[in-house]
């Protein structure tokens, strides 16, 4: 098999490619780094320019399916702009793959595609399946609401069509983990706001693994990339100096405090969404990192 990834050199794009390897599937990327493109065996990469409709079409030779992780990083600060980076980099990547394929006439079979769970609405009470019809009315519902309708629109080509809405990825040096590791390991660890939000997060190998899974069974529609035990931001916070031996002894970082420095941004540490993993369980996924202590062991 011959998948064609598109963020291939990110932080879930990474262990992807390394599931990918494990599972002797060829890669093809696409990168908007010329530096980035490697010709190796099994794994070869492609330029494309999605802002400047530019694509080598070449990407598409013999490939079965495509992943796709393409999008700005929502960890820089909001500003008007960047948030229409943020949008436009998910939808001009998903219109250039679809425009190219339609114009050459190219057969894939599937394209799955990152989402993410800030598509449900901030709660401390629900807990969130696939089939939960109302999305959130804040910036991150919106971005990811119209990067699945995007997705969805594979489906006139006569592709199958999957959505990975993904929790937060935990990993030893990319995102949120070192953040929140380096005030702990100085003893400035702290909750924010109540600490009562749910953080529904999973390990980075066990979200590689689910994509790889959903691409090999041919599974199609909407999965929650979460681990099946989310935990409130003070379980996260706890766990974390636990682990690294360190006691917190200041009070949780007030809401006001954190809008202040980050701006519009802040949301990201304060939303709630209680995620449920049971449907990708039900089609024989097994985590290997179920509870949060072995997965912090893990990478920490």
């Amino acid at each position: 098999m011959k998948v064609l990834i598109t963020g291939a050199t990110g932080l879930v794009g990474n262990a992807i490619v390394a599931q990918c390897k494990k599972h002797a599937i060829s890669v093809h990327y696409l990168t908007t780094s010329k530096h980035k493109i490697e010709n190796k065996e099994h794994y070869k990469g492609f330029y494309w320019n999605p802002a400047n409709n530019e694509i080598d079409v070449s990407c598409f030779q013999g490939v079965d399916a495509i992943i796709n992780l393409a999008g700005a990083p929502i960890s820089n600060r909001w500003t008007s702009s960047y948030k229409q980076k943020i949008i436009n980099s998910r939808l001009q990547s998903l219109q250039l793959l679809k425009s190219a394929i339609k114009k050459e006439n190219i057969k894939i079979n599937h394209i799955i595609t990152a989402s993410a769970i800030g598509i449900y609405p901030d709660s401390l009470t629900n807990y969130y399946e696939e089939n939960y019809k109302n999305t959130s009315t804040g910036f991150l519902g919106k971005v990811a609401k119209e990067w699945e309708e995007a997705a969805d629109a594979f489906s006139n080509l006569n592709m199958k069509v999957s959505k990975i809405r993904i929790g937060l990825v935990l990993d030893a040096k990319e995102g949120a983990l070192p953040q929140m590791v380096k005030p702990t390991k100085y003893g400035f660890g702290a909750a924010f706001g109540s600490g009562l939000q749910w953080q529904s997060w999973i390990h980075k190998k066990d979200l590689a693994r689910i994509f790889i899974h959903v691409l090999e069974n041919g599974l199609e529609g909407v999965y929650n990339g979460v681990a099946p035990n989310p935990v409130t931001n003070q379980e996260l916070t706890k766990a974390i100096g636990r682990t690294l031996n360190k006691p917190l002894w200041l009070p949780n970082i007030p809401k006001v405090v954190m809008k202040l420095i980050l701006g519009e941004m802040h949301v990201l540490l304060f939303e709630s969404q209680r995620v449920c993993s049971k449907k990708i369980i039900d089609t024989e996924f097994e985590h290997k990192f179920v509870n949060l202590k072995p997965a912090l062991e893990d990478l920490l």
